[in-house]
């Protein structure tokens, strides 16, 4: 994932968390919050030490790094978007775990309309 689509800042993520909205399924839970600054969507993946060892999360924060940065041309533009990996991804395949993070982008209506 581009550098400039990440979120990393604290204080971006407590705006999120602060003034956000929020969908959660099993899986993931999504926060995000409208920018109208910047010209794309930034991401921040969260995954806590409850989850399992470093490499454990680090695994499951690069397949959600790159399930985002293939469908990035279906995420809406201007939004702040942040993943918390819950303990219901654990185990899950790669296709699995794509088909819920596009669940939870679909009823959190960041994804884009369909043409067509």
């Amino acid at each position: 994932m581009q550098k400039k689509l990440r979120l990393r800042n604290r204080a971006d993520f407590s705006r999120v968390y602060r003034h956000g909205k929020s969908f959660a399924n099993h899986q993931f839970v999504v926060y995000w919050s409208y920018k109208k600054d910047i010209e794309q969507f930034r991401v921040g993946i969260s995954v806590s030490k409850k989850i399992g060892n470093a490499v454990v999360r680090n695994r499951l924060r690069r397949q959600v790094k790159e399930i985002v940065r293939s469908h990035q041309h279906e995420i809406a533009k201007h939004m702040d978007i942040i993943f918390i990996v819950r303990k219901g991804a654990l185990g899950k395949s790669y296709q699995e775990l794509e088909r819920s993070v596009l669940h939870v982008l679909r009823k959190s209506s960041l994804l884009k309309p369909k043409k067509g």
